[in-house]
């Protein structure tokens, strides 16, 4: 494989990616090649095409991180996985020295490089990654459908910090990929969920997968909330919308005691009703990411088929086709999940 070439996508700045040839390159001894077959496209690679983050990655950028792929060949030091095995990546490398990564919170490591935007990431034909950041998946779990094992384990972790008990009351605020993923897992919990979203496109995927929901262009979505918990609230917001409105709602919209967690990623510093929290004793709960065990529940989920891959996923392109794939998600509102189809 020394003289072997792939195809890679480059982002290039100005919302552009050029689709190259470059020389594979063996992985080192802690690594392990991948060879790619899915990668989903995520609102932090949005970010990125649409250049917000143009100082952390750069112009030289293979991005993508949302993944599925089988084993293609093996570092000299790594034990545990064989060739052709069906494999996601976490990808989360960390130092394993700072005080994050010492109290055991090595995903939220001081120094953390994030695949695919700290490094390479998964838009290429084969893609060389930690052997510690994979997960073995079984045989019979379809590719495309392992490609959401990714932000299915952000919901998991997300649901799981929330304390989230049978029987509250949930509002997810945004109903995008995320906000979808995370009623989905909440739902599976035991709570009775409703989804706040204004996308008329992102509405109806949420009706059709059996979630109450409210358009708050159309409603009041306080006197809602209250109407439908007796004036108590919701027990647990998740903000997933990443906007000022969905900030401002998630204080009006809680019960006393309740939990609002922060899972959006806020262009700029939100403005936050801190009176709210002294006067109903809120609780305000970040999170970042994942850890092995919501990636483990992740794939059990796909598995056991409690997350609906087909209808989450709206569309799938090949590489070649990467351009047109961001173009369409930046202006189309008639999109949830878009898939790249790398390989087979």
């Amino acid at each position: 494989m020394d003289d072997l070439y792939i195809n890679a996508a480059f982002y290039r700045g100005n919302k552009k990616f050029s689709v190259e040839k470059i020389k594979f390159k063996r992985p080192l001894p802690n690594e392990v090649a991948v060879k790619i077959s899915y990668v989903g496209i995520c609102g932090t690679d949005m970010h990125v095409f649409s250049g917000h983050m143009d100082e952390r990655v750069g112009f030289e950028r293979i991005i993508g991180h949302e993944m599925s792929g089988y084993v293609e060949e093996i570092g000299d030091e790594v034990l545990g996985f064989e060739l052709g095995q069906p494999v996601v990546v976490r990808p989360l490398d960390h130092c394993g020295k700072c005080p994050a990564c010492k109290a055991g919170h090595e995903h939220i490591c001081h120094n953390l490089k994030f695949l695919g935007l700290d490094t390479n990431g998964a838009l290429q034909d084969i893609w060389n990654v930690p052997a510690h950041t994979l997960h073995g998946l079984p045989n019979n779990l379809r590719m495309d459908h392992a490609a959401l094992i990714e932000p299915v384990a952000v919901a998991c972790h997300d649901v799981r910090l929330s304390r989230l008990k049978k029987g509250e009351d949930v509002l997810v605020i945004g109903g995008g990929p995320i906000g979808v993923l995370v009623a989905m897992v909440a739902k599976q919990t035991g709570g009775n969920v409703i989804i706040s979203e204004v996308n008329p496109f992102r509405l109806e995927i949420a009706k059709k997968l059996g979630f109450k929901t409210i358009n708050p262009k159309d409603k009041n979505l306080v006197e809602e909330i209250n109407y439908v918990t007796s004036n108590k609230g919701a027990d647990v917001i998740f903000e997933v919308s990443g906007s000022q409105a969905g900030v401002d709602k998630m204080t009006e919209c809680a019960s006393t005691r309740g939990r609002i967690v922060m899972v959006a990623i806020h262009a700029e510093k939100p403005n936050i009703d801190m009176f709210r929290f002294f006067w109903r004793e809120l609780e305000l709960i970040g999170v970042r990411v994942y850890e092995k065990e919501d990636y483990e529940k992740a794939i059990k989920t796909l598995i056991t088929g409690d997350i609906d891959t087909e209808t989450i996923i709206t569309d799938v392109r090949n590489l070649k086709e990467v351009q047109s794939a961001f173009d369409n998600l930046a202006k189309s509102p008639d999109a949830l999940k878009s898939l790249i189809k790398v390989g087979g």
